[in-house]
């Protein structure tokens, strides 16, 4: 099978990871070109230096390239108001799409849940850095029993987020929120992002709670660790931080879920830590590690699956 050419848009920390990931752990995906908007930007400098096509005037000054025609997919790590105009141009020209960017035009995409029911997609979803690291667990208590209520808490390191995380914390919350439901499985979600200023950065820390009608522990337990390995498969530091947690809420004391009321079960806690590969960002970075690691996860399982078949 032929390598499929691919462009980043979005010369930052995580088209530079992306970018260097590519290059250095593809099967079927090849690095052409790299898209900013910064004629200064360390992205644009370093992809010029390993010889792809680098251009700092957006999306336009790549369609003007002779290297277009050769794109077969596109990355944009942009931001999601830039992702908007980016997809219908994109669309129109025929190229499938990897969207980084919490717009969610297309439908969300969390590789070890539902990767494969939407490969064939023309542009998917990466959600977000928190939801790439919870959702597999909410989705993993919920194919043991119902989940009425989950709730995720994304700590980050504040150096690792850049002007595109910071410009996205509200979409962060809806859209995580919404995929929490629909990809997760919950009857409600809620999603909550902290930027953590402390030295030396710390590491990505997540914390997920559910609240299922299932009471089996045991399943639930094996469902999680199942599901903690499938995503190291390509995320080699994500890791549970303790065993789960497990309190039963009673009738006489349930717990109060907005637009739910009150609800009882078997509430799931569990704490994730997710450490960066240090290909181009430091090992605290496993927020954006998380987001490159699920997007080329994605693109290659969309060659293999779609694309493959055109050879």
């Amino acid at each position: 099978m032929a390598k499929r050419k691919a462009a980043i848009i979005g010369s930052g920390n995580i088209g530079t990871d992306l970018m260097i990931k590519i290059a250095r752990k593809a099967r079927h995906i090849e690095m052409a070109a790299m898209v900013g908007v910064d004629p200064a930007s360390e992205g644009l400098a370093r992809a010029k230096r390993l010889g792809y096509f680098a251009t700092h005037e957006g999306l336009d000054g790549l369609r003007r390239s002779e290297i277009y025609a050769e794109i077969d997919i596109v990355f944009d790590a942009t931001s999601a108001k830039a992702h908007v105009r980016h997809a219908e141009q994109l669309a129109k020209d025929g190229k499938k799409v990897i969207d980084l960017t919490p717009a969610a035009i297309g439908p969300y995409v969390i590789p070890p849940v539902n990767l494969d029911a939407n490969v064939g997609s023309d542009n998917i979803n990466m959600v977000t850095c928190g939801g790439q690291a919870t959702i597999p667990i909410v989705a993993a208590v919920s194919r043991v029993g119902k989940v009425d209520y989950a709730e995720i808490v994304a700590s980050i390191a504040s150096k690792s987020a850049g002007p595109g995380t910071r410009a996205n914390i509200d979409e962060f919350t809806e859209t995580t929120s919404k995929a929490i439901e629909t990809v997760g499985g919950a009857e409600r979600g809620k999603a909550i992002i902290v930027l953590n200023p402390a030295e030396p950065p710390m590491i990505m820390r997540d914390t997920v709670y559910c609240l299922t009608q299932s009471t089996d522990k045991e399943a639930i337990r094996a469902s999680v660790a199942a599901m903690v390995e499938t995503v190291k498969a390509y995320v080699p530091g994500y890791r549970l931080k303790q065993e789960l947690q497990f309190e039963t809420i009673s009738h006489n004391e349930p717990l109060q879920i907005p637009g739910l009321g009150p609800r009882s079960g078997l509430k799931v806690t569990a704490f994730l830590e997710v450490e960066g590969a240090g290909h181009y960002l430091p090992a605290y970075a496993g927020n954006l590690d998380i987001m490159t690691s699920a997007a080329l996860a994605a693109a290659e399982r969309m060659v293999e699956r779609h694309m493959g078949e055109t050879e």
